[in-house]
C-alpha cells in the first residue's frame, strides 16, 4: 500500500500533487499568452518585444507593436512581425509592461 509523496510511484504521468486538473501543458501557457507582450528571443541573439498575435506548431509566431533588439539596443520597429519557428531560442513573457523592460 502507498503512504503517498513516493519518488516511484506509479501515479500514471500526473504532476503535482494538486491532482489532474492543475496539469498545464507547454501548449496550454502558450495560448494563454496570446494577445500579451512577449520576448522572442532568437538563435541569433537578436530579440523581439511585442504583443503575441498568433503561432502555430511549428513555432512560427506573428507579432504586433513589434521592436528588435539587437545586443540590448533597439534597431527598428515593425507594425507586424512573423518570425520562423526554427529560429525561435525561446519565448518569455512577464506582468511587466514594455515600457518597463520586460
Amino acid at each position: 500500500m502507498s503512504t503517498g509523496g513516493e519518488k516511484g510511484s506509479s501515479g500514471g504521468g500526473e504532476k503535482g500533487s494538486g491532482g489532474g486538473s492543475s496539469v498545464r501543458t507547454p501548449a496550454d501557457f502558450l495560448k494563454s499568452i496570446r494577445g500579451c507582450p512577449v520576448v522572442v528571443k532568437l538563435n541569433s541573439g537578436v530579440d523581439y518585444r511585442g504583443i503575441l498575435a498568433c503561432l502555430d506548431g511549428y513555432m512560427n509566431i506573428a507579432m504586433e507593436q513589434t521592436e528588435e533588439y539587437v545586443n540590448g539596443q533597439l534597431k527598428n520597429k515593425y507594425g507586424d512581425a512573423f518570425i520562423r519557428g526554427n529560429n525561435v531560442l525561446y519565448i518569455s513573457t512577464s506582468k511587466r509592461t514594455l515600457a518597463e523592460g520586460a
